[in-house]
């Protein structure tokens, strides 16, 4: 497997990963543009503006689209995050250029007709009644807003329905001007790709954009604060976060593992502590996620009204034991599993064309896996340990959803890390 990297004249980039033993490949342009870009007039209009990119071209209508690489046995899709917009297919190798030239339709040529922003309008306001309606969802929005208030990204990716009902066609095509330049955008392929004839056919659909400046968001500020939301379900919902390394920063790795050691597991000593001893709750995890400049440990945990007080205190003393106790076999498996789950999940060329379309955003190269893998094994448990201590020292932010009438206060919470 080869991964080569060109980028044209006007900043544009491809990145390819020529995959022989395949008869299929993945192919996508990244824009590196999502939620947290937006103003806050504009939030929710990235996720708005994927979905409008399937709602007709100039050149083909919203079902030729559906239909061109379906009628091929293809597939095309698209997702918004807080930082990156992506549209990409997968498809038989044959069908690579087919491919390319729609993602490239679709981003060159959109058509905004009126009646389609309408259907797709009702569409997105759907989706964020039905995120609405999803406890374990929408807790994590309202999480995001805690720990960065007043922040782009701390905003929702879908946006607020007052603001999806006021889009128009020129509040979208003004996002593509300010946002979809040639250099904040890149192009993946991996699977039976050949690198030379992407190239060329990018550069006959790409290489007359252009060049803008790159922008940057504002850097964000990791707040926290503490938000509650009483409503009669079955489950109260508990999430915590405490602030975590970037992207880029040397200790994102060590945040993974002792994630995954806290709580990535059914061997972690979240899972066993709170569920298989104490029987608290049916889930509970932690994760480690990031961004560019930040990112955030995370704990979640669905219970009863009941025990929603004891789930959170134990909680934070697993998180105290942890930082005084972790042992090196915990922190062996937990690397074991990111190692694992970083391998398994690049045996698909979808996986290996999206992880590289983010490398080459975050570093503009794509680190040999060995690199990534020396990088995990170097997780000690000193470092776990330590991490996990100033973790809990720093701010934290917590939402709570359901009935939480009995939970602990984040200060109480913080006040029990301290003792």
């Amino acid at each position: 497997m080869t991964i080569q990297l060109h980028t044209l004249s006007n900043g544009f980039r491809i990145v390819t990963e020529s995959m022989p033993a395949l008869e299929s490949a993945s192919i996508g342009v990244w824009v590196l543009a999502g939620g947290r870009h937006e103003r806050i007039e504009q939030n929710g209009i990235a996720h708005f503006l994927e979905h409008m990119a399937f709602k007709g071209t100039t050149r083909r209508s919203p079902l030729e689209i559906a239909e061109v690489l379906e009628n091929v046995g293809g597939y095309l899709n698209a997702y918004t995050s807080r930082e990156a917009t992506a549209y990409y297919a997968r498809v038989l190798k044959d069908d690579v250029s087919l491919a390319l030239d729609v993602i490239g339709d679709i981003l060159m040529n959109p058509v905004f007709d009126p009646r389609e922003l309408e259907v797709e309008r009702g569409v997105i306001l759907q989706e964020i009644g039905q995120s609405l309606d999803t406890p374990d969802d929408v807790i994590f929005d309202w999480l995001q807003e805690a720990a960065y208030p007043s922040q782009a990204l701390g905003r929702t990716i879908l946006g607020p329905a007052e603001r999806v009902n006021a889009f128009s066609r020129e509040d979208l095509a003004n996002f593509i001007s300010e946002h979809y330049c040639p250099e904040r955008m890149v192009l993946s392929a991996a699977g039976a790709v050949d690198h030379d004839t992407l190239v060329r056919e990018a550069e006959a659909i790409f290489g007359g954009l252009p060049k803008r400046g790159d922008d940057i968001a504002d850097k964000a500020v990791f707040q926290g604060g503490d938000f509650r939301k009483v409503k009669d379900l079955e489950q109260a919902h508990f999430t915590l976060a405490f602030e975590g390394p970037g992207y880029r920063d040397e200790d994102i790795y060590i945040a993974q593992t002792a994630a995954t050691a806290l709580g990535g597991g059914m061997s972690s000593r979240l899972f066993q502590t709170v569920r298989e001893q104490r029987g608290l709750c049916y889930t509970i995890y932690a994760q480690s996620g990031a961004y560019s400049d930040t990112g955030m440990t995370t704990i979640y945990a669905g219970t009863s009204a009941d025990e929603i007080k004891d789930l959170a205190e134990l909680t934070i003393d697993e998180i105290k034991r942890a930082a005084d106790e972790m042992r090196t076999d915990e922190v062996d498996r937990a690397r074991a599993q990111i190692k694992a789950g970083l391998l398994m999940g690049l045996e698909s060329p979808s996986s290996r064309a999206e992880r590289n379309a983010r490398m080459i955003g975050i570093w503009n190269r794509v680190p040999e896996l060995s690199e990534t893998i020396a990088r995990i094994d170097d997780v000690s448990v000193e470092k776990a340990r330590k991490f996990l201590s100033e973790m809990g020292q720093g701010n934290a932010a917590m939402a709570l959803y359901g009935p939480i009438e009995n939970a602990p206060t984040l200060e109480a919470l913080q006040d029990r890390f301290a003792a």
